[in-house]
């Protein structure tokens, strides 16, 4: 209980020399020592309920489908090891940076993508433009996840249906074995393994084209919903609850990944798919698309520029060492994505040897490839039914750990931006949860149809594309040049208890921004229409759909600055000025913290709950309880 004397304390300390930003020769000013109540962390906004937690739940959405599902199909149609060199190298130069960039400012402020831009409001567009990114993100991702749970009962019986020919669904091309077939029979022949005719003509289901949509895939919906039902229950309680989920999505999937990579080292032709893997196609390294992809594949493995990152570290203790919890992540998810791609192609070169042909010419690349090369590998295995389960319940629980993280994401962040209502939806977070999974599950009925996967891809390439590659520039910019780099690495200072190296700074300033727009403008200068395997060209009315689903999620970014300007008072530059300055409330959450980082302390204000008991709040968060005789 707090008496009297602490409210008068806190009265007095509220009326010190109050900093709006740290200031001085150092970049920070510290306000005299005076005795504070000891906050409690865990306020209305929740924290994890363990030291492990973050770092797994972190580990549990980067390391993801986007390491097992598409990393190798973009390997694959980047020319295998010409695809390698770019990812390992953009990881160090842009993703590894871009990733501690934004866990540190969710930690440092424990706010998340939107709110986190108190410290540069003009820039707070840049927040909207990742949360619409985010929503891109969880609508169809978990359609991929949905593909897994098809899996998962389809493998209940004997023998996994993929194993064979002569099912409904396939074709006169499906071979098992291309050796045993007389292949000059027919100049047309073409023989397809049943793994590909059974996720094209069963599963998906799949028309010839975004003109041709087709009927409802009933049973894809029905796997759809139980994918949503799964992540509703599964933050049904909050962040603690998702932190417990994410010991075993985190875990699991190693142990059957090493299982799969065991067995496909061992099949003949590994050994070529894994030589094409690893064998960069110099000439394809000077392909401006080889780079782009690999940019965006570090950004969409990591999650970086979803708004996710800002969420997940704002859950953290003030004082945990996101420095060495970024490192950690960042190239194990590297690392993961590698290692998932000599399981994929060692497959692939089974597949190559079978039917006689090379790596590069097995199967059709794009979306589906994983759901192809992997069943391969499975049906080869004895106990196939067994391994098939494991497999897909991993990847539903790799699925699951990064859906989860983004659909948090995008209602906290959604939640924190309501300032003064924050408090009443916090309350009613369950619900508001429910109904942004009833949306989104609504509008990924349209990727459940026969021509959904043309849709699918479509969002993949421009929802989640370049978008993320110029957010992540713009936020780099924002921080090291605006806000200040100097001022930044201040703060992280005092909060980790130890200045960054000056790594982080020339990365934050220089090596990735200018990464990025290179990128970004060979991308734009070398620009080919989106395709589907090696035949399927998009539409221009689809094109188009694409291309608005990439404005969309800039044009925050682009249009809030005017807002923010307009808000202000004065001439232009001095409207400008102000709304680049970080806001007064901008800094850490608990007065404890903001007192030894050099900002301003909050002034408490009382507010008397549901149960008659008065609690003080800080910027609008409840701490704890004081007895009815304190005025504040």
């Amino acid at each position: 209980m707090a008496s009297s004397k602490d409210a008068k304390e806190l009265e007095a300390e509220a009326k010190l020399p109050l900093y709006d930003t740290p200031n001085g020769s150092n970049g920070h000013a510290y306000s005299p020592v005076v005795e504070v109540m000891e906050e409690d962390e865990d306020s209305g906004r929740g924290t994890w309920s363990g030291k492990l937690d973050f770092i797994l739940s972190c580990i549990s959405f980067a390391v993801g489908l986007g390491n097992i599902w598409r990393f190798p199909f973009l390997c694959y149609e980047n020319g295998g090891g010409a695809f390698l060199l770019p990812y390992i190298f953009m990881m160090s130069v842009a993703g590894m940076a871009v990733y501690f960039l934004e866990t540190a400012m969710g930690q440092f402020a424990s706010l998340g993508a939107i709110t986190v831009w108190k410290m540069s409001p003009f820039f707070k567009g840049i927040g909207y433009g990742m949360v619409i990114v985010g929503l891109y993100v969880a609508v169809f991702y978990n359609v991929v996840v949905s593909y897994t749970i098809f899996y998962i009962f389809a493998s209940f019986r004997k023998e996994v249906p993929w194993a064979t020919c002569g099912n409904y669904w396939n074709t006169e091309n499906c071979t098992v074995d291309a050796h045993n077939m007389n292949l000059t029979n027919s100049s047309d022949f073409k023989p397809i393994r049943p793994s590909e005719e059974y996720f094209n003509n069963r599963v998906l289901k799949i028309s010839d084209g975004m003109d041709n949509m087709g009927s409802l895939n009933w049973e894809l919906a029905l796997c759809l919903l139980f994918a949503w039902v799964i992540v509703c229950l599964s933050l049904a309680k909050g962040i603690k609850s998702s932190g417990k989920v994410a010991y075993a999505t985190a875990i699991f999937p190693y142990v059957v990944l090493i299982i799969l990579f065991i067995r496909g080292i061992t099949l003949p032709g590994a050994s070529d798919g894994i030589i094409y893997y690893i064998k960069p196609d110099i000439k394809k390294l000077g392909n401006a698309k080889v780079w782009q992809d690999a940019a965006v594949q570090v950004f969409f493995s990591l999650g970086s520029s979803f708004g996710t990152l800002h969420t997940l570290s704002s859950f953290n203790k003030w004082n945990q060492n996101c420095h060495r919890d970024a490192i950690i992540v960042c190239w194990l998810d590297c690392a993961t994505s590698v290692f998932g791609g000599f399981v994929v192609f060692s497959v692939l070169g089974f597949m190559a040897k079978d039917a006689g042909t090379t790596v590069d010419q097995i199967v059709a690349s794009g979306p589906g490839l994983a759901f192809i090369a992997y069943p391969e590998a499975i049906a080869r295995m004895p106990l196939s039914p067994l391994w098939s389960v494991l497999f897909f319940a991993m990847l539903f629980m790799l699925g699951l750990g990064s859906e989860m993280a983004v659909v948090e994401a995008c209602v906290m962040s959604s939640i924190d931006d309501l300032q003064d209502y924050s408090n009443f939806f916090r309350k009613h977070k369950g619900i508001i949860t429910i109904g942004t999974c009833v949306v989104m599950f609504l509008i990924g009925l349209a990727m459940c149809t026969q021509g959904g996967i043309y849709l699918l891809n479509l969002i993949n390439v421009y929802g989640v594309g370049m978008n993320i590659l110029i957010l992540a520039f713009l936020e780099c910019v924002a921080v090291a040049f605006v806000y200040g780099i100097d001022r930044f690495m201040n703060d992280l200072e005092v909060m980790l208890g130890f200045r960054p190296s000056i790594f982080w700074k020339i990365s934050w300033m220089f090596i990735s921004p200018i990464f990025l727009l290179f990128v970004l403008v060979f991308s734009f200068v070398l620009y080919e229409p989106l395709k589907y395997g090696e035949d399927y060209i998009y539409p221009d009315w689809a094109i188009a759909i694409g291309w608005l689903l990439l404005v969309t999620s800039l044009f925050p970014a682009v249009g809030y600055p005017f807002y923010s300007m307009w808000q202000q008072e004065g001439g232009l530059f001095e409207r400008l000025k102000q709304s680049m300055q970080p806001t007064k409330d901008w800094g850490p959450a608990l007065n404890q913290n903001r007192k030894q980082a050099g900002y301003r302390v909050l002034p408490m204000r009382e507010k008397i709950d549901s149960s008659g008991t008065r609690n003080r709040l800080q910027n609008g968060k409840n701490y704890s309880p004081i007895d009815d005789t304190t005025v504040v």
